[in-house]
């Protein structure tokens, strides 16, 4: 049995048959955890602002749109490897709902995939045309982008297109 002495002066000593343990200093949870709410209400308000939507209810229905219909072309492997490289609250927004055994859809055109993000909750998703370039753009704000790119650079050839977010001017 272990005991842990309790803290302060004339504190009695463990009681024989008892192993004495020192408290150890915890270690706080990784940084992305403890601030993880944070981190995706900013994401969330950049995703807004990218797709000149009013309110990030709005930009919620299209954030989930935009990364189903990317998760729903790839195959299990390359679900979890691409939830590897997003923040917490976003790789569990990934997989939500998320059937590993449903057929892998192929990329179709941009205006297919855009109808399939607008699918999401149809009648109240206000998705822009933009709408993958606007939470693309907001993704790469909010993740270590290297890394990113090593993950997309293992995905279907398609996957670097859907994932390009705002070009710069040229």
């Amino acid at each position: 049995m272990v005991h842990h002495p309790p803290h302060g002066r004339g504190a009695s000593p463990p009681r024989a048959g008892y192993l004495y343990v020192r408290p150890q200093k915890a270690m706080p949870p990784p940084f992305e955890y403890q601030n993880a709410s944070l981190q995706f209400e900013r994401f969330l308000s950049d995703a807004r602002d990218c797709a000149g939507l009013a309110t990030t209810n709005m930009a919620w229905n299209m954030v989930v749109g935009v990364l189903h219909t990317f998760r729903n072309r790839l195959t299990p492997k390359q679900v979890a490897q691409f939830s590897s490289a997003l923040p917490p609250i976003l790789r569990a927004l990934f997989i939500e709902d998320w059937d590993p055994e449903q057929p892998i859809l192929a990329f179709t055109s941009p205006e297919g995939l855009l109808q399939e993000v607008r699918s999401v909750r149809a009648e109240h998703n206000f998705s822009p045309a933009s709408a993958i370039e606007a939470v693309a753009t907001a993704l790469r704000r909010s993740v270590d982008e290297e890394a990113f790119d090593q993950v997309i650079a293992r995905m279907p050839a398609e996957a670097k297109w859907y994932w390009r977010g705002a070009q710069p001017a040229a």
